[in-house]
């Protein structure tokens, strides 16, 4: 089998995963996924993180064809989640003499999971481990997304082991590199990667990043997606505008959840006087239809948000309802949020909107604009109103 390299001593271990229809069981994968695993072969050799246990046997060929009978010496757990960690009982058991480097958040997962309380070396922020001509430190970067997460860094060919961090949905077929891959494809589901699995974490992203950036970093190899190498400062530039919730562009998504098409009508008639006002960037989305990642995918994308739905039960649309929690619980902000809705004989999607936006403190702009039933002329200008005030909000921000 032909291996890939990140240099002349660091080999790819990757797989793809066409199979699986839905990551952590909730986001849907249309594109597959890749698990990305290091193998490090020096006076001693050092595999850094597995891939997920159902594609262990492919995994272990690869590292099997690079060290023939040569054991290996260390594996580095930078993330215990099971899409990376699934192999390591197999690895223990190939390997009895491997110590599993981690630290003190790392090892009650691993007896957890896998019951493996021998064979330990935990690791310090700012600690190093020589091989021989290359040397890892590690750093710690709780909650990039789970609370034992850290990074490894290889000072000999600047290559950082990034855990989750700078990952993506989407296999890799064929490249591997950045430069390799068309990355006009990558970009979105970079971002929905980013959104819906590391998004709520910003505040501690930003903290990950601002140690980074005292390193001098000439490769990325994550755990998913592409290894960077040519487009570093692309990504940085992209994890600092997402994990301050800045958006990409100007825009806006209108999400609504409509019965009988009332509402929908009224996120017809306010996304065409946006354009009227010289919005481009317009994304209608059926909160019932549409999984909620693309949403939130376009949320971090754009720095409009539209907001309506249909009364239900005395509260909001459902299909509304699960959105605006799982935005709540992301902690979304810096939007230009307006809201509206259709009361019919109960109302409650409208208050359960605005009570929203004040837990998340976003103001909403524009009147109040909820129909009875189906809306009549003065409540489609209150619409339009709605429109108008976050066109000039977006326009003025510029």
């Amino acid at each position: 089998m032909k291996h890939v390299k990140l240099s002349d001593d660091i080999y790819y271990l990757g797989v793809n995963d066409r199979r699986t229809n839905l990551f952590e069981n909730a986001w849907p994968l249309p594109n597959g996924v890749a698990y990305n695993s290091y193998l490090i072969v020096d006076e001693k050799v050092a595999l850094i993180d597995t891939v997920e246990y159902g594609h262990m046997e492919d995994f272990l060929l690869k590292i099997e064809e690079i060290l023939g009978q040569t054991p290996i010496d260390y594996l580095v757990v930078n993330h215990m989640e099971p899409d990376h960690s699934g192999a390591i009982k197999q690895i223990v058991n190939q390997y009895p003499d491997i110590e599993i480097v981690g630290n003190k958040k790392t090892f009650p997962m691993l007896e957890g999971f896998f019951g493996i309380e021998e064979g330990k070396k935990e690791v310090t922020e700012g600690d190093t481990l020589k091989l021989g001509k290359h040397e890892l430190s590690f750093y710690m970067a709780p909650m990039v997304h789970w609370p034992e997460t850290m990074v490894t860094y290889e000072s000999t060919t600047k290559t950082l082991f990034s855990a989750d961090a700078f990952g993506s949905f989407g296999t890799l077929d064929g490249g591997v590199f950045d430069d390799e891959l068309n990355l006009d494809f990558y970009h979105d589901e970079l971002r929905r990667y980013y959104s819906n699995i590391v998004g709520k974490y910003g505040n501690q992203t930003q903290k990950a990043l601002a140690k980074l950036s005292t390193l001098d970093i000439k490769q990325i190899a994550a755990t998913h997606g592409p290894v960077w190498r040519c487009h570093i400062d692309y990504i940085m530039d992209k994890y600092q505008k997402w994990s301050k919730y800045e958006a990409e562009e100007d825009g806006v998504v209108i999400v609504f959840g409509s019965m009988y098409g009332n509402t929908e009508k009224m996120a017809d008639h306010i996304a065409r006087k946006l354009s009227e006002e010289g919005i481009k960037n317009i994304r209608i989305y059926d909160a019932s239809k549409t999984h909620a990642s693309y949403i939130i995918s376009d949320i971090w994308k754009y720095n409009g948000l539209i907001i309506g739905s249909a009364a239900y039960n005395g509260g909001i649309f459902p299909p509304v309802g699960s959105l605006l929690d799982k935005l709540k619980n992301m902690y979304i902000k810096n939007r230009h949020l307006g809201i509206f809705g259709n009361s019919s004989w109960g109302g409650g999607g409208h208050r359960t909107l605005q009570k929203w936006a004040e837990e998340l403190k976003l103001e909403p702009l524009g009147p109040k604009a909820e129909a009875r039933c189906a809306p009549n002329n003065d409540e489609l200008a209150l619409c339009e109103e709605i429109a108008t005030e976050v066109a000039n909000a977006i326009k003025n921000q510029n």
